[in-house]
């Protein structure tokens, strides 16, 4: 009692307390977050230009286009092809917005027109477009609040048609933007004859080439400070974004031995009958198995896995790795279980029967509206062909000689051949159309039904027979047990409790687990042989990951991964180790340059070439457009001197791209000028005009003041 009496006494203490606990670990968490600061930030996928792109739209945005893409684009791919949607309009309308560039009122309606002049909907009685009935249109559907209204083919309301004007206004303002540059954009007289003179003036050349591999890689000493240098003085070339590196191993969830073994133990058990008792009847019931059961197609599809199919196969269609043994069983023999693919197949042989290989039919095609390959003009619908081919099938049973009806067939080309059509198996014909003929017997006519409409079929004749089966197989998909699946978690879990205190690729080597290493940004999303996997991105770049920390991963049809961050690079320059690849063969070419020129004190090539150890070479015929020289490779640097160079004259020496070079230009041939450049200038000019968007573009996205929260916010 008196120790409840000290607590409420002192319980406005034990309040304060708790409150100020509460607030520290509020205001630490904030801290962590700098997002949580700022309120909105996170709802902010990016800011261009000042404007900011809301994550509520910008979801939606993505919803809709992975929709519109039927799941063929991952979550990742779809937010990044609406990211750069969303940039470009944004960069282009900065511009437009600075330029003043907008679509006018009386502008609009002449768009409008433009776009929808074809559609009856916006025509008078002449088939002329109707502004009055336009905007009648845009007024009724700003009073269906919401409602739709059709509009050729579709179903529109005011929020799609206003979105739609926009569109169209928008790409109006671009082409405008654009036609502007390209009007200031052109080739002159003298940039034409430049480009002709590339191609057509030549010079022969004498060279001697002292290769940078006449000095060992060993010979030159290059530092870290020299890297560094290098780096710094093209720092353009070793820019490189955040990155994490990532190892990780992988726990799969496979079945085991005694899993498969127990699915070919159960698919065995299926072919002998089987007691089960009946909780009604209160007795024994006896089950039929795959031997005497009488519905084959019912028996299959209530135990496999794979529905039943009463194909007759051919030897080359069965399964390649039971082909040769089916194609010779008897009706009522087995074989299996049998592994294919994913499955354990059990299959039994159920009808054998001589097919032909090949059959020569004759037909007559009733096509139907929207039909495969049916053109504007066909009216009739499925119902309607149907009973028109009815009719055609009805007549020529009453006596009416088929080629007489040939020209009610929509297959113009088979009728030129009064109506046949031969073909083998494997050929790619509609599958009914194809089953039909080859099922069937010689003579045999009737109705048949496929994507191109209804076919009035006669076979005419079947050649090459040769034997066929029909099976029935019972398939069990192969896949791991609940206790494969709790072994492979606990495998898992063990392997992530041992790494706290053991160094990872050890821990794997004992526990013979391959450590495989992955690289990754920010925004990527992939993992090689385990697809789509933000959440092992996001954790890796996590602020609060550090290097060293690991965390297991479930992967979706595949199993659990352990991953651990062994390093965390930020954006900015490579380092030293990273720019190593790049940047040690242009050191080592620069400085076996600087010494091949201290080595070098003759000045004529014959000479040169003497002292180096070296031969002259020749190159003739060599052009401004085509740097390559021969014996030597691309030369743009060599190339160029020689250009620069009178007949007879010897260049300095030149630092090139294999090796230090002097040259002698032996002859110079000028090309014949001609008189008129226009032609060149205007393909110039085109050339250049149709670059103009793209290279634009890119120069504004340069310029752009972007800040991209991607990766924040909705990655």
């Amino acid at each position: 009692m008196a120790v409840l009496n000290k607590i409420r006494q002192r319980s406005l203490i034990l309040i304060l307390v708790i409150a100020l606990a509460l607030f520290s670990f509020v205001i630490g968490d904030l801290f962590k977050n700098s997002y949580a600061l700022t309120g909105g930030a996170q709802d902010v996928v990016a800011t261009i230009n000042g404007k900011d792109i809301n994550r509520t739209e910008f979801q939606q945005k993505v919803k809709n286009y992975q929709d519109r893409s039927g799941g063929r684009q991952t979550s990742t791919q779809s937010m990044n092809a609406i990211y750069n949607q969303e940039l470009r309009k944004i960069v282009l309308q900065s511009e437009f917005d600075a330029l003043e560039l907008s679509v006018e009122k009386d502008e609009m309606r002449d768009l409008l027109k433009t776009s929808f002049s074809s559609y009856p909907e916006f025509q008078d009685e002449n088939g002329t477009f109707d502004v009055n009935r336009l905007n009648a249109f845009i007024a009724n559907l700003r009073d269906l609040k919401g409602d739709t209204a059709p509009l050729g083919n579709f179903l529109v309301n005011y929020d799609s048609w206003t979105n739609n004007e926009q569109t169209i206004a928008a790409n109006a303002v671009q082409q405008t933007y654009y036609n502007m540059i390209k009007a200031g954009v052109g080739t002159t007289i003298a940039e034409a004859e430049d480009d002709y003179l590339g191609d057509a003036k030549t010079v022969d050349i004498r060279y001697v080439q002292v290769p940078y591999t006449s000095i060992a890689d060993s010979l030159i000493e290059v530092s870290k400070s020299d890297i560094k240098a290098y780096i710094k003085d093209h720092a353009e070339k070793f820019k490189a974004d955040a990155t994490r590196e990532v190892v990780y191993v992988e726990f799969k969830e496979v079945a085991s031995k005694a899993d498969e073994d127990k699915i070919k133990t159960d698919l065995l058990a299926l072919k002998s009958d089987r007691t089960e008792y009946n909780e009604s009847s209160k007795n024994a019931d006896i089950i039929s198995g795959f031997d005497t059961a009488t519905d084959i197609a019912e028996f299959v599809n209530s135990n496999s896995d794979i529905k039943y199919d009463n194909t007759f196969w051919r030897a080359a269609q069965l399964p390649a790795v039971a082909k040769d043994t089916l194609i010779k069983l008897s009706v009522g023999d087995y074989y299996g279980p049998y592994k294919e693919g994913e499955y354990f197949n059990l299959s039994k042989i159920i009808a054998i029967k001589q097919m032909p290989d090949s059959v020569k039919v004759r037909h007559i095609l009733i096509p139907f509206a929207g039909g495969q390959r049916a053109d504007a003009s066909i009216t009739k619908t499925q119902e309607e062909a149907k009973e028109t081919a009815d009719s055609i099938l009805t007549q020529i049973k009453g006596g009416k000689r088929f080629m007489d009806l040939l020209e009610l067939s929509s297959d113009k080309v088979s009728n030129e051949k009064d109506g046949e059509i031969e073909f083998a198996y494997n050929a790619g014909m509609a599958p009914e159309f194809k089953t039909f003929a080859f099922d069937n017997k010689r003579g045999d006519i009737d109705v048949v039904g496929t994507s191109f409409g209804y076919h009035v079929i006669e076979i005419l004749e079947q050649k090459s027979f040769s034997k066929t089966v029909q099976i029935a197989t019972i398939a069990d998909k192969i896949e791991p047990s609940d206790q494969t699946l709790s072994d492979v978690f606990n495998k898992m879990s063990k392997f992530e409790i041992s790494a706290k205190d053991s160094d990872f690729n050890e821990l794997a080597k004992e526990r013979k687990l391959t450590v495989k290493p992955m690289t990754f940004k920010e925004l990527d999303e992939n993992i090689p042989g385990l697809g789509s996997q933000r959440e092992v991105v996001r954790w890796a770049f996590n602020e609060d990951t550090d290097v060293g920390e690991f965390k297991n991963f479930p992967v979706s049809n595949f199993g659990f991964i352990v991953a651990k961050v062994v390093e965390k690079k930020e954006e900015g320059l490579m380092s030293v180790e990273d720019a190593s690849i790049t940047a040690l063969p242009e050191i080592r070419k620069e400085k076996k340059a600087k010494m091949i020129r201290g080595k070098i004190t003759a000045t004529t090539i014959n000479d040169i070439a003497k002292n180096q150890g070296q031969s002259t070479r020749t190159a003739a015929a060599v052009t401004l457009k085509n740097t390559t020289l021969s014996g030597a490779g691309v030369e743009p640097k060599v190339v160029g001197a020689a250009f620069g160079l009178a007949e007879g004259a010897t260049s300095k020496l030149i630092d090139g791209e294999k090796g230090v070079y002097v040259i002698e230009v032996t002859k110079i041939s000028e090309a014949t000028k001609l008189e008129n450049y226009t032609a060149i200038m205007n393909r110039l000019s085109t050339e250049l005009r149709n670059a103009v968007q793209n290279k634009v573009y890119q120069a504004l996205e340069k310029a752009a003041d972007i800040e991209d929260n991607r990766a924040k916010t909705v990655y």
